[in-house]
């Protein structure tokens, strides 16, 4: 915990992302909010958001330009929250395929970021998503619970070995055209490929719900 009652939150500033809307969201999700790309900060927070919109191409980029590739390596490795939101999901894949130039990942999970496979691309608006039984993102939403989505690739598959000696990951999907990773839990690292900032209660419970366990 930081200072105070409320967890220290760093939204990671990288020049990608709404970082206004996140903000707002992480402040009524009770965390205290501080937009940084310094490396001291960042690692001091309790929890971290990796933001990200557009292309993963520059999306990568821009998160190698502030190291940020190496602070959410660090935290990590120190048992530290991370959310990656939408192409700050994709970003900590292997690699992201955009009109067939393929562009290196954070390497934090396994499997490549490609184009949906639908008939209407992006992939733009409210959609429901199958979560497991026992998510913490996710609990206390109903099973038609809506997220607000805008995205025209997404990790289509799970490619993560499990083992005895590994924490199985929590693997969210949604259907568009194709099944797609929508969220994962995994450890200190969740993501989701949906905007929770921009998706009303549900984000909002989905927030707090990762704001608590800081």
């Amino acid at each position: 915990m930081g200072s105070g009652t409320s967890p220290t939150v760093a939204l990671l500033d990288y020049g990608s992302g709404n970082l206004h809307s996140a903000y707002r969201a992480l402040l009524r999700a009770g965390a205290d909010v501080t937009v940084t790309s310094d490396r001291a900060t960042v690692m001091a927070a309790d929890g971290l958001v990796v933001p990200g919109v557009g292309a993963y191409a520059a999306c990568i980029e821009g998160l190698r330009g502030v190291r940020g590739d190496e602070l959410i390596d660090k935290r990590l490795a120190g048992g530290k929250p991370v959310l990656g939101i939408c192409v700050g999901m994709q970003v900590l894949f292997d690699s992201g395929v955009e009109f067939g130039i393929e562009s290196e990942g954070c390497g934090q999970w396994p499997g490549v970021v490609s184009r949906l496979d639908a008939p209407v691309v992006p992939h733009m608006g409210w959609n429901t998503v199958s979560a497991p039984a026992d998510s913490v993102l996710f609990a206390g939403a109903e099973p038609d619970t809506r997220f607000y989505f805008v995205h025209s690739f997404a990790a289509l598959t799970w490619d993560m070995p499990t083992s005895e000696t590994l924490v199985p990951a929590k693997v969210t999907y949604a259907h568009h055209g194709v099944d797609f990773v929508a969220a994962v839990e995994n450890g200190p690292l969740s993501a989701t490929q949906f905007h929770p900032e921009k998706s009303g209660d549900a984000g909002a419970r989905l927030l707090r719900n990762w704001v608590d366990t800081l």
